[in-house]
């Protein structure tokens, strides 16, 4: 496939806060890295939103034309937290709730990851490693480290030396534009955490007591690779020493991506990464999800409808088409409003796309097919905007109405673009499943509508007009709006 060169394609850069035109490192190939979940627990909703818009990011790539490698990491080794205790190792503490074995709480929540992306028609990635699967990698990049003076070795654990790599003129801070000295003057040093020279130094390899079941063997003894470690290994070794793209959820900016930069720039000694993307956060009825207040609904519970925050199921299209009605740096709110209203558009979209094959071509267009198509592009080149390139898919839509009720026409040629560039867009891009829409339904729907209209003339007519307004008003609360006219009332739904 040949590249799509009407315009060239910006994204917002983390690194210097601004959009910045996209230029690969290899002319046609994109490597893009993001990092993807810790396996104890079922995956949230704002894993959903962050692995989506990738998702999307990667199609468009794909639909541009360029040859795209997609790593996407499985974090299944276990991590403590600062106070150092194994008992707060996700995994020990999941496999104690659950009387499973460790591996077995990783196999089981991969599962259901990839359950629940495939529900969502998500693509899967090029490559899939797990860090389990690169501890000697991870044992490499530690000697390295050591080796050229930025990391040290505390009782059978090694450490990243910030200070050192400070000292050493490189800049701990500045993907998330934090100063080093305000760093060290405002943390104090934690219980359990004397090991360390100082309380910013992150774990590279950590010393595993006789209680931690998930362990490895090395030369500072048993232990697992620090959090930050395992994404600087895959990535790397996936995608080279210096990479396009790496993404993951605005969390994860400090210090996570944070430490992946010092990591590289102490083993390679440049930067690893030339764009950083980071989305946005998901909330719920104007509030931060959160277990511990309630404000929490698993993406399984939304498709089903077994909650208490949405008054039925919602198709994982419906819940993939409002997602993706916020842009991914923006703050997403979902609730039950936002999710019916996301309903009423989606089966406004699926119903005109199915009245493309209707459509009568006519020897002039009046609509400019050509420059709408380009406003689609312009949305997606822009950051990928999806919010304004689904008002573009709508006014595609318009344009199909107008055509079909002769108020508008087309000629063959234009139709054939309107057709394959909504089809592009709509499911190869935002990555929507082609739902046919049943004739049989929608007559069903039509035939109960016309029976209720025939009752609410008779009311009329008997000037009962308590029940002729009873109809109208129960019809409008359902979405169906009757409109009454010298000809008779028509409805639209």
């Amino acid at each position: 496939m040949q590249l799509y060169k009407n315009n060239s394609l910006h994204l917002y850069n983390t690194t210097s806060g601004k959009k910045e035109v996209f230029t690969p490192i290899s002319e046609g190939n994109v490597g893009m890295y993001v990092c993807g979940p810790t396996v104890y627990s079922n995956v949230h909703l704002g894993n959903v939103r962050t692995f989506m818009s990738f998702d999307v990011i990667y199609r468009y790539l794909l639909h541009l034309g360029y040859k795209v490698r997609y790593v996407r990491n499985i974090t299944d080794a276990g991590h403590l937290t600062d106070d150092g205790n194994v008992e707060n190792d996700r995994f020990v503490k999941q496999s104690k709730l659950e009387k499973l074995e460790p591996m077995e709480i990783v196999q089981k929540y991969t599962v259901d990851f990839h359950k629940v992306l495939q529900e969502f028609n998500f693509l899967e990635p090029t490559i899939e490693p797990t860090a389990t699967g690169h501890i000697i990698e991870q044992i490499e990049l530690t000697q390295q480290m050591l080796k050229g003076g930025f990391a040290y070795e505390s009782n059978g654990s090694v450490y990243f030396d910030v200070l050192a790599y400070n000292l050493k003129g490189l800049n701990y801070g500045e993907l998330s534009n934090r100063n080093i000295e305000d760093l060290f003057s405002n943390t104090r040093d934690l219980d359990g955490q004397s090991e360390k020279k100082n309380p910013q130094d992150f774990a590279l390899w950590k010393n595993a007591s006789p209680a931690h079941i998930m362990r490895w063997n090395s030369p500072w003894g048993a232990g697992f690779p620090g959090w930050h470690l395992e994404c600087t290994a895959m990535s790397t070794k996936y995608l080279g020493e210096n990479f396009d793209i790496h993404g993951g959820g605005m969390d994860l900016k400090f210090p996570h991506h944070e430490c992946e930069i010092a990591q590289a720039k102490a083993s390679f000694g440049h930067s690893p990464v030339n764009y950083w993307m980071h989305t946005n956060m998901l909330t719920m009825n104007g509030l931060r999800m959160s277990k511990s207040t309630g404000n929490y609904v698993l993406p399984m519970e939304l498709l089903g409808g077994n909650n208490p925050f949405f008054e039925k199921s919602f198709d994982a299209n419906i819940v993939r088409f409002c997602f993706l009605q916020a842009h991914y740096r923006s703050v997403l709110d979902i609730s039950n409003d936002a999710m019916v209203a996301a309903e009423k558009g989606f089966n406004r979209l699926m119903e005109g796309i199915a009245l493309l094959d209707k459509l009568v071509p006519s020897s002039t267009s009046t609509l400019s097919i050509e420059k709408w198509k380009q406003q689609c592009y312009d949305a997606m080149n822009d950051d990928f905007n999806t919010p304004i390139l689904i008002a573009n898919l709508f006014e595609g839509i318009k344009y199909i109405n107008l055509v079909n009720d002769k108020k508008e026409s087309l000629t063959a040629e234009d139709i054939i673009i309107l057709k394959e560039t909504l089809n592009a867009f709509v499911f190869d891009v935002l990555g929507i499943k082609n739902v046919k829409l049943s004739t049989n339904n929608t007559e069903k729907l039509t035939g109960v509508v016309e029976m209720l209209i025939t009752m609410r003339n008779e009311a009329r007519a008997n000037k009962n007009w308590a029940l002729s307004d009873e109809i109208r008003d129960k019809l409008a609360a359902l979405g169906v709006i009757l409109k009454d006219g010298k000809d008779g009332t028509s409805f639209s739904v």
